[in-house]
């Protein structure tokens, strides 16, 4: 099949721009739950404790459809994982509207409409764009990074307005039906997983191109083999890391401000400011990762981002407030684009989307401990600088380890396992 819409048009970006516009649905869907909190815990008759722990679990299970997702793809396909994963969301959606006990609610809301939304999200999207794209490969993972942001930007006031309107049940249901309308017809027509040979590399370039030593000692790696390497592990520690911090942010952030003196909407301001400079921020970025070595620039976000945390916790005025939040949104995205792409170099497309699925695992069992820790800790201590605190640390570790990853050029480090115990 032509892989070209038009002369110099790439099919690719087709790809590209269907793969965002899920993401900003899917990744917009999961971390967009706040609206729906309070008018859940209202209509059901559940505690807050009660719902709290099932959105917890919930994410859990969203992390461990991750690597279910990427074997998926690998052996099945991209077009049959997301049908699949739609399928899941749809019949979720709709036992949720209907459930009325804890139990129930939680199949169908925290385990079912989780592995829906793993099995469409970024991860099952990462392999077929990374056939897509060799030169500008951190380029177009990017944007699955723009569509994440936009999806939190967008759909949160979208649900709390539609809440109002229409009711948590309806708001549901419409979700579910625009989620079908785009998704059905973008994975039966424009998703395809057959790329041409040397993807998006100039024929000039593509004639004489030969695989890096890298690529060529890890084409014909088992999975078994991959998960001892050592780039992977730091690639897992760096995305436990990040969702460690993402989602302490995004769940104690606001809470933490108003302890500082501020206002509950300045509070929700300063943290809204961070996702809307990161929005622009991945476009650049993204561009940046296909000229430069892709290990400093994700030790440049985790930097940035460590040093943020640690001043958002000290700020006490409003100028320190959405300054700090908008040099911390500059690095706010990106290192999950950057570690799928890292992770490709190293290890080719055949075993990205399992690895990533594995590594995306990492992000979300830190998001969970990271939810559990902000409220314990201000419990225990009195202070927010326990959670936060630990966060800036991590960051800067994973900003130091991030360095120590193989380069695109490099030597077959990928190849070099753990070193076992005598």
């Amino acid at each position: 099949m032509d892989t070209k819409t038009k002369p110099g048009w790439y099919f690719g970006w087709n790809i590209v721009a269907a793969a965002t516009a899920l993401t900003l649905l899917t990744v917009g869907m999961r971390m967009s739950i706040g609206p729906f909190f309070i008018p859940m815990v209202l209509d059901l008759g559940f505690s807050r404790s009660l719902l709290s722990g099932i959105v917890a679990a919930g994410m859990m299970f969203y992390g461990i459809g991750m690597p279910l997702a990427g074997y998926l793809v690998a052996v099945r396909g991209t077009r049959f994982v997301l049908l699949l994963g739609t399928a899941i969301t749809v019949v979720s959606t709709i036992g949720t509207v209907l459930a009325r006990d804890p139990v129930s609610f939680f199949l169908a809301f925290g385990v079912g409409s989780s592995i829906g939304l793993a099995f469409t999200s970024p991860v099952a999207l990462t392999p077929v764009i990374s056939r897509w794209f060799v030169r500008r490969r951190g380029t177009a993972l990017f944007f699955l990074s723009t569509g994440s942001m936009a999806g939190i930007a967008i759909l949160t006031p979208v649900f709390s307005w539609a809440i109002g309107a229409f009711g948590w049940q309806a708001t549901l249901l419409g979700f579910a039906a625009v989620f079908v309308a785009l998704a059905v017809p973008t994975v039966l027509f424009v998703m395809k997983d057959d790329a041409p040979a040397q993807a998006d590399l100039p024929a000039a370039a593509a004639s004489s191109a030969a695989p890096t030593p890298a690529q060529a000692a890890a084409g014909g790696m088992r999975l078994r083999d991959a998960i001892r390497t050592k780039p992977f592990w730091l690639i897992c520690f760096g995305l436990f890391t990040c969702g460690y911090s993402m989602n302490l942010m995004g769940t104690h952030g606001v809470p933490m401000l108003m302890d500082h003196g501020f206002d509950a909407t300045t509070s929700s301001l300063g943290i809204g400011t961070i996702g809307l400079v990161a929005i622009f921020s991945t476009l650049f970025l993204g561009r940046l990762s296909d000229v430069m070595p892709r290990r400093m620039i994700l030790a440049a976000i985790y930097l940035v981002r460590g040093l943020g945390f640690l001043a958002m916790t000290a700020v006490t005025l409003q100028w320190e407030l959405f300054t700090t939040a908008a040099i911390g949104g500059l690095a706010w995205a990106g290192s999950i684009a950057l570690s799928s792409a890292i992770l490709a170099d190293v290890y080719g497309v055949r075993l990205v989307g399992v690895l990533y699925g594995w590594a995306y695992l990492g992000h979300q069992v830190g998001a969970t401990i990271s939810s559990l820790l902000g409220g314990w800790a201000y419990d225990l201590c009195g202070t927010h600088w326990v959670s936060f605190g630990s966060a800036g640390a991590l960051l800067i570790a994973a900003a130091y380890v991030s360095t120590r990853l193989p380069g695109r050029a490099d030597p077959p480090m990928a190849a070099m396992p753990l070193p076992r115990r005598a």
